[in-house]
């Protein structure tokens, strides 16, 4: 059994200009897994994930975890945007968890990660001089030092090149087996190359759709490649022609 949460959804709301954007809302997020959400803009992928990390107030339903601990405890959360401190080198970035904390740094590791993500060479630079990919790198080692039960995932990879981002999917994968990941991307193919569970938001009213796994496969795997692409394919097909409306 996996000590990393699983995470329950129940008759969850979320209102945009007084308009609902989803009602009554139910699912699970299965702990010790990668699960991913896809999903078309605007149907409340980024908005569900703050309210799991506590960053949206909940005005309707509830959010769980088979855990007694605090969920908001377990969590480390990666935005859309770097959210880089300016002021404090990338290494310091890094920590930033550690010092507001007042818990004592873990350097070495921190470094370790770094030269991971392929920034050993900037953990003494400011976020001015990366640029934009390798700032979301950075924002990828805060996430990945805070070591949580955990990990809520908005897009991460969105703005690495392709040779870059296949290399962090792997060493994230690698890095959190056994924790509880969501992770929201707009590409099938890298929903199907990480994802033990698949999850589509769409529909109107929306709703979340299970996507049954490719029997036989392991995700991540070389041999799995062409039946990934097939399914990457089958969901782009789901999400671009709204099947599942």
């Amino acid at each position: 059994m996996s000590t990393a949460p699983t995470i329950y959804i129940s008759n969850l709301r979320l209102d945009y200009k007084n308009k609902p954007v989803f009602s009554e809302l139910n699912t699970s997020f299965t702990g010790g897994m990668f699960n991913i959400l896809l999903g078309t803009s605007g149907v409340g992928k980024s908005s569900l994930l703050k309210m799991i990390a506590g960053l949206l107030p909940i005005t309707q339903g509830e959010i769980t975890s088979d855990h007694s601990e605090a969920l908001s405890s377990q969590i480390s959360y990666m935005a859309q945007q770097d959210l880089l401190m300016p002021w404090t080198t990338i290494l310091q970035n890094v920590m930033i968890g550690s010092k507001l904390r007042k818990e004592k740094k873990e350097k070495t590791r921190a470094l370790h990660i770094l030269k991971q993500v392929g920034l050993d060479g900037a953990a003494n630079q400011f976020p001015f001089q990366l640029s934009g990919g390798m700032r979301q790198r950075a924002a990828l080692a805060r996430t990945l030092y805070e070591n949580r039960p955990v990990i809520l995932m908005d897009e991460p990879f969105s703005a690495l090149d392709s040779v870059t981002r296949s290399k962090m999917q792997e060493y994230t994968a690698d890095l959190l087996k056994g924790k509880t990941v969501i992770l929201i991307t707009h590409d099938p193919f890298e929903a199907c190359r990480l994802g033990e569970n698949i999850q589509v938001l769409a529909g109107n009213p929306v709703q979340i759709y299970d996507i049954p796994p490719i029997e036989g496969t392991i995700p991540r795997h070389p041999e799995a490649l062409n039946l990934q692409q097939a399914q990457a394919h089958l969901l782009n097909l789901l999400i671009e022609k709204n099947i599942l409306q």
